[in-house]
């Protein structure tokens, strides 16, 4: 009889253990079968450039970077409200390629985002950062907001009223 209640107590804890390990697997499941468009620099220029009546937002930013993730929300949230207004956002993960299973996409499937959100895979750093703005030293956050009539670049991070503001003056 004495055996019996930390036999119950074993048991009760192995299946909570066991219950957390089918979570985890089934999240590794669906985290590996997301899709993630990954571009080197010469896929990402489409992202760059328009000439439609669009305005492209188009944040730099890694999961490992706090200021990034504490923005990301104020992104989303420009998303949801200027997409009837011709604004499109897109995030350009600068996450490590090796980190893509093991960090991003599961950031991605814990934070629900629904902007679009592309992986720059490029190390040659040193070519691609000046053809994005030829006075951005790498730093992130970084964003560049522009339509077929004009560029800004920014580096630095946003609340979401200086976001919004920034966009307006790109809206007609």
């Amino acid at each position: 009889m004495r055996f019996i209640l930390p036999l119950l107590m074993l048991l009760l804890f192995a299946c909570k253990n066991d219950t957390k390990a089918v979570a985890n697997a089934d999240l590794q499941a669906e985290v590996q079968q997301m899709d993630l468009e990954i571009y080197d620099f010469d896929g990402l220029k489409n992202f760059l450039n328009t000439t439609s009546n669009k305005t492209y937002v188009v944040n730099f930013w890694a999961t490992w970077c706090a200021p990034c993730v504490k923005e990301l929300p104020y992104f989303e949230d420009l998303n949801t409200q200027y997409k009837n207004e011709q604004v499109e956002v897109i995030l350009v993960s600068l996450d490590f390629p090796k980190t893509y299973e093991t960090s991003l996409k599961p950031f991605l499937k814990e934070k629900k985002l629904q902007t679009k959100v592309v992986a720059l895979d490029d190390a040659n750093f040193n070519s691609w950062i000046p053809q994005v703005h030829p006075d951005w030293s790498g730093a992130i956050p970084a964003t560049l907001i522009y339509n077929r009539e004009k560029r800004k670049f920014f580096e630095k991070s946003f609340t979401y009223k200086e976001l919004e503001n920034e966009v307006k003056q790109f809206i007609k």
